[in-house]
């Protein structure tokens, strides 16, 4: 679904991702983690199109995204870990005009719906969203990223800002999409989830793979965190 090949992105003389090469298969939720500054954010924002790299390929369906950027952003939706909603917009407008770029037809009001409720935040939806919490900004940002069903999703942090409640519907909306065929690639500091939820894992430090693999090859006879904190020293922001 993503093969990321031989990454390197650079800022000036500092490279932020070097030689990186991770791939993520369809039914798959797959952890990527890793201090802050250790190179996450460049490599997610690259693989979705946002960053131009210097060296390596990305491909999203086989498809280079150097060679047709558009066509992978269709089958994608990425959730940055700050979501940049048009505040202006009350948070059903917002999902409308979500809906009508990836092509919904009348789907969309039901789907919208359905998610909303499942999130909590259907009696909320005709607020402006500069009125909503964090929170509850995260929840229309998690609903605007599964509402067209890409067949990738790439998140930023997910779970940061989330009730526990909304964190474990997340997490059921995560396993039903890789159930049905679709793939996810995220980061996220919160190793107890990570461990529990993915099939695969990398861990980079300064830009740099240390380890990939299933959690069980990874983890071992270990905890993901104390595999994590053997690997990685403390990172700088990012």
């Amino acid at each position: 679904m993503l093969r990321i090949e031989n990454l390197t992105k650079r800022y000036g003389d500092r490279a932020a991702v070097c030689e990186l090469s991770l791939h993520i298969a369809p039914g798959e939720i797959f952890g990527f983690i890793g201090h802050n500054g250790a190179g996450k954010t460049t490599t997610l924002k690259s693989a979705v199109g946002i960053l131009p790299y210097d060296e390596g390929e990305i491909t999203v369906g086989g498809i280079s995204m150097r060679e047709d950027p558009l066509a992978c952003k269709r089958m994608m939706a990425y959730l940055p870990d700050q979501p940049d909603l048009y505040e202006f917009m009350s948070a059903v407008k917002y999902l409308r005009f979500v809906a009508d770029i990836y092509g919904m037809g009348d789907e969309r009001e039901e789907r919208i719906a359905t998610l909303a409720e499942r999130l909590g935040i259907k009696d909320d939806l005709s607020q402006p969203i500069s009125a909503l919490s964090h929170g509850m900004k995260q929840k229309v940002a998690i609903i605007a990223a599964f509402l067209h069903s890409p067949r990738l999703i790439l998140m930023d942090e997910p779970f940061v800002g989330l009730d526990p409640r909304a964190a474990h519907v997340l997490k059921e909306m995560m396993r039903e999409h890789c159930a049905a065929g679709g793939a996810i690639f995220f980061s996220t500091h919160v190793l107890d989830t990570a461990e529990k939820l993915c099939d695969k894992v990398a861990i980079i430090k300064a830009g740099r793979l240390l380890v990939e693999g299933t959690m069980a090859e990874v983890r071992g006879n270990e905890s993901l965190e104390e595999v994590f904190l053997e690997l990685a020293d403390t990172g700088e922001e990012e």
